[in-house]
């Protein structure tokens, strides 16, 4: 029985990364030895065990084929027959198909490590095209590994998997797994990118696809083209550290502008309603989290009125926070505001530039959270005032502490 690291942990510790997980592969073992040496079994598909100290996953090697379309349509083979080699040549890319023995000798039978260092993503065999998932893997790779190319013959071979359409089969779980994880990439915009020269952002995303070749107005939107405009949305939402909530919202946020009708273009007349709504369509096709979609509907929808704000009255301001649930769920505000940064710095040129309305209505949130509205009610009730006259009175109050609050804020 022979062990070896493979996998991700050798590839980043090549790169100089930190190691975060190690994956094992036992060559020359029987499921039975594995538990009498103290190992716990926890694989469905094919045997894997956990370490009885460690607790990370070993993995008996093994090869598969493919008997059926999708993520799911394969038969594996684990026996102490089968050779580390031939384990290796069924994983995704070169850089993720070298592994390392107990001495730390590298093990690489693929030319991993020449695509490591020329900074290539290169599928490993033609079995690459049986499992639509590594599409999306290695879109994610390139979000990583920013500075890595597509080679030539494996983007080619995603164009064929595209067209014989592998990547319908994919489960929505799936999709969302590594879209997820793609989103929290240090540049998500490659991964869409990746996706979208092969065909599969079309076949995935219909509603993101669409967005490239729309145009915007240049004066708000120097980069006029609007996918160009969400991926630069996306890297802002990256370099700001933005939570995979606000990713996502910042991906959903104008998905109207895609349905917009060609006769008013370069406005988008009415486009933040048919935002929500394409995004609700996404949200239940890929069973997005509620959180997630929950956020991405209060930023597609008050997107705009966010960035206005500053002209907007004191009345007009506690509008916003009621609109966006802000005083029930504050932290949720935050991130949304979060997000429309993204959205006004995701901008060629205006990168840098600070955004004014997120302070601006932190400050009147904070203003407005400081009315005492069981008071206000009581007075109100006091003064014969019921139901809707009441909420009327909390509004006003509301509105007062959010102009003493503001230099510049007209009194209401």
């Amino acid at each position: 029985m022979k062990v070896y690291m493979v996998g991700g942990a050798v590839r980043d510790r090549l790169l100089g990364l930190p190691v975060q997980d190690r994956d094992w592969v036992v060559v020359g073992a029987t499921p039975q030895e594995m538990v009498a040496a103290g190992y716990t079994p926890v694989g469905r598909d094919f045997p894997v065990f956990l370490h009885p100290e460690t607790r990370e996953e070993y993995a008996l090697a093994r090869t598969e084929r493919k008997t059926g379309r999708g993520y799911h349509g394969f038969t594996f083979h684990a026996a102490p027959d089968v050779t580390l080699e031939q384990d290796l040549l069924r994983r995704d890319l070169t850089i993720n198909a070298m592994a390392e023995d107990e001495e730390g000798r590298l093990i690489d039978p693929y030319g991993g490590l020449h695509d490591l260092q020329a900074r290539v993503l290169r599928h490993v065999s033609p079995a690459f095209a049986e499992d639509p998932v590594r599409i999306l893997r290695l879109a994610r790779f390139a979000a990583r590994f920013t500075d890595f190319s597509v080679a030539g013959e494996t983007l080619m071979l995603m164009r064929r998997m595209v067209e014989h359409g592998e990547v319908d089969a994919l489960v929505p779980e799936r999709v969302w797994q590594e879209l997820a994880r793609g989103l929290m990439e240090p540049r998500p915009s490659r991964m869409f990118e990746v996706l979208r020269a092969c065909g599969a952002l079309a076949r995935i995303l219909p509603e993101v696809d669409r967005l490239w070749g729309v145009p915007q107005r240049a004066d708000y939107h120097p980069e006029v083209d609007t996918g160009l405009h969400l991926m630069l949305v996306l890297d802002m939402a990256a370099s700001l550290e933005a939570p995979l909530e606000v990713r996502f919202a910042c991906l959903c946020h104008d998905l109207g502008k895609g349905t917009t009708p060609p006769d008013i273009l370069p406005r988008h007349l009415g486009h933040e309603q048919r935002s929500v709504e394409l995004l609700r369509g996404l949200c239940q096709r890929l069973r997005v989290p509620t959180e997630c979609r929950e956020l991405a509907e209060v930023v597609a929808r008050e997107h705009g009125h966010v960035h206005r704000s500053g002209e907007f009255g004191p009345a007009a301001v506690v509008r916003l926070l009621e609109r966006c649930d802000a005083f029930r769920r504050p932290q949720r505000f935050e991130q949304m505001l979060l997000a429309c940064e993204c959205d006004a710095r995701g901008r060629l040129g205006l990168e840098r530039q600070p955004y004014a309305p997120r302070p601006r209505l932190l400050a009147a949130l904070r203003a407005a959270q400081g009315v005492c509205t069981a008071l206000v009610a009581e007075e109100a009730l006091a003064r014969g005032l019921q139901g809707p006259r009441i909420a009327q009175a909390i509004h006003e109050a509301r509105a007062r502490a959010v102009a003493a609050a503001l230099p510049g804020m007209p009194a209401p």
